[in-house]
């Protein structure tokens, strides 16, 4: 009975997954999607799986559900096929399977990139273990890896110095998992790299040759309730806030977010004041 409950899990995600691509109006029409707040049930425990409502219904991405259900998802690209396998374990998935080894994050202005197998020491001493990076450059909502960071279309030498912050690693441990929250220098720098081009592009942002906003790559504790936050990475979220203010205290921060040794996505923390 257990194996069949997974399979019959499997089929309706499927369907899910299906109906996210034939569900698309033929007339062009955006739909939005917004993150669903549904609790989600298996056994009679909480779990928490990414599901967004997206024209009245629900999608969730059918790995999540197999790693809830504990059977394995396999995507074979030449085929173009998805393998389900209910007699597989979530934790026997190859993308698991290798080696682990404690990484020092770079407090430079380099890119650290996550591996399967990393252990991240983190803010209470603990190291945290990843075991799926299989969203890095591609989920829902992103096709591919990210571009290079922006090259300047105006003076950046005219901008106070830039201060980077530090790679800070936030463990939470609930009921519902374990969360690792890790900065992510690189994505910050691309935050306050859009900010200097978008204030290049008001005329009215200067004065005697410089820029009259301020750009703060930390985020006060004090104002985290007035902090938007987006994910993945969209140029105009911070464009459409420069434009609309140019003359203002910025404030910017990236996180990358792992839920159970899973990357998840990065997170774009934007404040202003």
């Amino acid at each position: 009975m257990k194996n069949r409950g997974k399979k019959e899990i499997a089929l309706v995600a499927s369907g899910i997954v299906l109906g996210a691509t034939l569900a698309a109006p033929a007339t062009g029409a955006v739909l939005t999607a917004q993150q669903s707040n549904q609790k989600i049930v298996v056994d009679g425990k909480p779990v928490q799986i990414e599901a967004y409502s997206i024209g009245g219904s629900n999608y969730c991405k059918l790995r999540d559900i197999g790693r809830a259900m504990n059977f394995s998802v396999e995507y074979d690209p030449l085929t173009n096929t998805v393998r389900i396998d209910s007699s597989a374990h979530y934790e026997d998935f190859p993308s698991a399977m290798t080696a682990s080894r404690t990484v020092q994050l770079p407090n430079d202005e380099s890119q650290y990139v996550p591996r399967v197998g990393d252990r991240i020491l983190c803010d209470d001493g603990t190291e945290y273990e990843i075991k799926d990076v299989a969203r890095w450059d591609t989920n829902v909502f992103q096709d591919g890896p990210l571009p290079p960071l922006p090259t300047p279309t105006c003076d950046w030498n005219a901008f106070s110095a830039l201060t980077l912050p530090e790679p800070i690693v936030k463990h939470y441990s609930d009921q519902y998992g374990d969360d690792l929250f890790v900065r992510n220098v690189y994505e910050v720098r691309r935050m306050v790299y859009t900010i200097y081009n978008a204030i290049g592009e008001e005329p009215d942002a200067w004065r005697d040759g410089k820029p009259l906003c301020k750009i703060y790559t930390e985020i006060p504790p004090e104002y985290e309730p007035y902090t938007e936050r987006f994910w993945p990475w969209r140029e105009s979220e911070i464009t459409d806030t420069v434009h609309a203010c140019p003359n203002v205290r910025y404030y910017v921060d990236a996180y990358d977010f792992y839920h159970n040794g899973i990357y998840e996505y990065t997170r774009y923390c934007l404040m202003t004041i």
